[in-house]
């Protein structure tokens, strides 16, 4: 009878060990075969409903990616190694601007080490062509590259500047730093983290009315607004350092003024895997919309579109997606750790779109908190999943998503934490079924037993 039990639980662990090893081939296949690497192209004509992607995983999946109304890839470009902000230019169909660094080795770096080029790029869509409109030579620390830039007027851009905790603004044409702003100027140095390295992260900028600049300042999970006279506006501040029901380092925010519904912000509350919305009323900010699903892992842009729909970039959940009013997923597309995406011809991210609160779009989520909830009929095992993704801290779970290969999803890597814990108990239980023991001194004894 004994022999007959552990004859059960071995055949148990082998089908559990089978049945894992099988889905992780899967997904991996599936992955290798949705790789979107194709010969670069330009577009032809039509640029209605074309998307621009920019994505960074490890350095050979970074690319522009371009997509068709027909959901097929028309462009690549892979030049540089990290790319980031993607803006369509005004006044025209098939231009874009956009911010990219590659490592570069050599004269140009200080005693010629190794350091980070990063650029502020124009991209003809239709020629092919580019042209540099900035460009600088990084220190090649953590993080050391621009991650945005916000056109002004024809010669001035503002930048979001990683490397040194501050927001500048260049005249492109005559390369003067016509104003600065560091966060030593604001921020407690004990905030964020360590410092010096990679304190604040201010991963976005945004020219807003009146001629005031929102950034994100990621580490310190707040939107901040600044004069450029007096600094920060205190009272217009979104967010509060730690606090996670807010924001959990964020990315990539909106601004949406009066005319279309504000002021609002739409954000990509990253490591709160959600996309969620912010009403400014009585001087304070109050959530007014919120979207997850089940498969959102660090979530880094979201646009709101004309027609009242959402773009958003899932980055470690390796897609970009619209919904439709009614928060349902329009369509998506596979990519490699995108990081933002641009619909042409709906304006620059959410300048064409009004707020949720203006257009009356219902909140969804997966774990029942909104009124519009999908957790509702989901499978057993996809709600496991849910409860156990919401019980782990999302930094740590992002984080090890972001460095594994991106056909890893937070399923896939359920799956391969429990095929290591079922590894151990097998081995455990085959160690006490065996008649060896482990003696514990000096020196460690592996004992038979009689």
């Amino acid at each position: 009878m004994r022999k007959k039990r552990k004859l059960i639980v071995r055949v148990f662990f082998a089908l559990v060990l089978a049945g894992s090893a099988a889905f992780l081939g899967l997904s991996a296949t599936a992955g290798a075969a949705g790789d979107s690497s194709v010969d670069q192209r330009t577009i032809a004509g039509d640029y209605s409903g074309t998307t621009v992607i920019t994505a960074h995983g490890d350095t050979e999946k970074s690319k522009l990616l371009v997509y068709g109304p027909d959901g097929g890839v028309q462009y690549v470009n892979s030049t540089y190694d990290r790319y980031f902000d993607v803006d369509p230019e005004p006044g025209t169909k098939n231009t874009v601007t956009y911010t990219a660094a590659m490592h570069v080795y050599g004269a140009p770096c200080q005693a010629g080490e190794k350091c980070s080029y990063s650029v502020i790029e124009q991209l003809n869509l239709t020629t092919g062509e580019t042209n540099v409109l900035y460009k600088q030579y990084r220190p090649n620390i953590h993080n050391s590259r621009w991650h945005d830039a916000d056109r002004i007027d024809e010669d001035r851009w503002v930048v979001a500047d990683i490397a040194f905790d501050r927001v500048f603004i260049v005249n492109t044409t005559t390369g003067i730093v016509e104003w600065s702003w560091n966060a030593q100027n604001h921020f407690d140095m004990k905030t964020g983290n360590p410092y010096p390295e990679d304190w604040t992260h201010i991963n976005d900028v945004e020219v807003t009315e009146g001629g005031q600049i929102m950034i994100s300042v990621r580490n310190q999970d707040r939107i901040v607004f600044l004069d450029q006279k007096t600094g920060v506006v205190e009272d217009r501040t979104l967010g509060e350092e730690d606090n996670y029901s807010v924001l959990y380092e964020q990315h990539n925010p909106d601004y949406i003024d009066a005319e279309r519904g504000g002021p609002a912000v739409l954000v990509a509350d990253s490591h709160n895997n959600r996309i969620v919305e912010f009403q400014r009323s009585n001087g304070r900010w109050m959530q007014t919309w919120e979207w997850t699903d089940a498969e959102m892992q660090w979530p880094r842009d979201a646009d709101r579109l004309p027609d009242g729909n959402t773009l958003i970039s899932d980055s470690s959940g390796n897609r970009v997606l619209e919904l439709g009013p009614d928060g349902d997923v329009l369509w998506s597309v596979t990519v490699d750790t995108p990081y933002e995406a641009e619909k042409l011809g709906t304006g620059d991210e959410s300048a064409g779109g009004q707020t949720a609160q203006a257009l009356g779009l219902p909140s969804k989520t997966t774990d029942g908190t909104a009124a519009e909830s999908q957790s509702s009929g989901r499978p057993l095992t996809l709600q496991f999943l849910l409860f156990v993704r919401n019980l782990l801290p999302a930094l740590a779970v992002n984080a090890v998503l972001y460095v594994l290969p991106t056909w890893v999803h937070f399923a896939e890597l359920a799956v391969i934490g429990g095929l290591g814990l079922v590894v151990l108990s097998w081995a455990y239980l085959e160690y006490r079924w065996s008649r060896f023991s482990l003696r514990f001194g000096r020196p460690v004894r592996l004992d038979r037993g009689d």
